[in-house]
């Protein structure tokens, strides 16, 4: 039976999480052995609040690097960690109390595995957040997981040397990952009952620039193709519409909202086994949805102008690690 489990967490400026977080590893019904968080350049209290707690825990070990990207966080946490057997969260994330029991129970189905995904649910405590969570979260799925997502997994470190290590990349590092573990044969199970809760943007103006970031860093990592791609598709079919608008008459500009109502209707279609179909009714959720995918997709075209316009030439580094 396996009993020693490390944790790595990368962190910047998340001072205002670190209670929730460390509330939710004190729980565990399975104890954690080592806990690892490294801080990858705060500029709040973020490192000494780490450092006065590591004063009293002994299992907490926390390593600063200036710069860190989360894929390079993960790699120094991870090399650091003393035990072959890694669990990976973030900040910002609400563990439930059986979750890396969960993911243990089902390693212990079968030790070959390199790595367990778990679940995850986003938080939804006001509206804005649901119409987000309906907007871009993966919907959920019975008796499976939404989607692999690193922040809720269990990690070979073995794996991990094999395919050397996450990208050194601010955004869809840990896509790139798990496509690398899944390219180099590696094998992985998943534990849908093993969740964690996601903390979504809790308003516009942040969601917006979070997405203005993830879309310029995925435009770097060379990822067009599973995300600005399909946006773009959106845009060109609705373009003739346009044209027609413009040129033959005002009648075919109804195209536009009617597409945009229903892109939301089919994004709350996708989150039925959650919300149920009252939101397709809704008139303030459907129109919220509808308004969000579009500021959404305006992020996803800022991110991409941004990204060829500062043209940056070392997207594609990996940190090193060692052998």
């Amino acid at each position: 039976m396996l009993t020693k489990i490390s944790i790595v967490i990368p962190v910047r400026d998340e001072e205002s999480a670190l209670a929730e977080l460390f509330a939710g590893i004190e729980q565990q019904q399975f104890p954690l052995d080592e806990i690892v968080i490294v801080d990858g350049g705060s500029t709040d209290q973020t490192f000494k609040l780490l450092e006065e707690r590591a004063a009293f825990d002994s299992r907490l070990k926390v390593v600063s690097t200036m710069g860190a990207t989360p894929g390079k966080g993960r790699n120094i946490g991870i090399e650091a960690a003393r035990n072959e057997w890694i669990a990976l969260t973030d900040a910002g994330i609400i563990l439930e109390p059986d979750w890396l029991q969960v993911l243990v129970e089902k390693l212990g189905e079968n030790p070959n595995i390199g790595i367990i995904y778990g679940d995850y649910a986003p938080v939804i405590s006001s509206y804005f957040e649901k119409i987000a969570a309906l907007s871009y979260v993966g919907p959920k799925q019975m008796g499976r997981i939404r989607g692999p997502f690193i922040a809720s997994s269990l990690l070979s470190k073995t794996a991990w040397r094999k395919i050397g290590g996450f990208p050194d990349w601010r955004a869809a590092e840990d896509l790139s990952f798990m496509e690398a573990l899944d390219a180099a044969g590696i094998a992985s199970a998943t534990a849908p009952k093993a969740r964690v809760h996601w903390k979504l943007r809790p308003d516009l103006g942040s969601t917006i620039r979070k997405f203005v970031l993830y879309s310029k860093h995925n435009i770097w990592a060379g990822r067009q193709w599973d995300w600005h791609y399909g946006i773009l598709r959106q845009y060109v079919l609705i373009l003739p519409f346009v044209v027609l608008g413009f040129f033959h008459s005002w009648f075919w500009f109804l195209t536009i909202p009617i597409w945009t109502l229903l892109r939301a209707a089919k994004r709350i279609v996708l989150h039925r086994q959650e919300f149920g179909l009252t939101p397709l009714v809704n008139l303030p959720v459907l129109f919220g949805v509808a308004g969000l995918i579009i500021c959404i997709d305006l992020a996803t075209f800022i991110g991409w102008a941004q990204a060829y316009l500062e043209r940056r030439h070392d997207r594609v580094k990996t940190a090193p690690i060692e052998k």
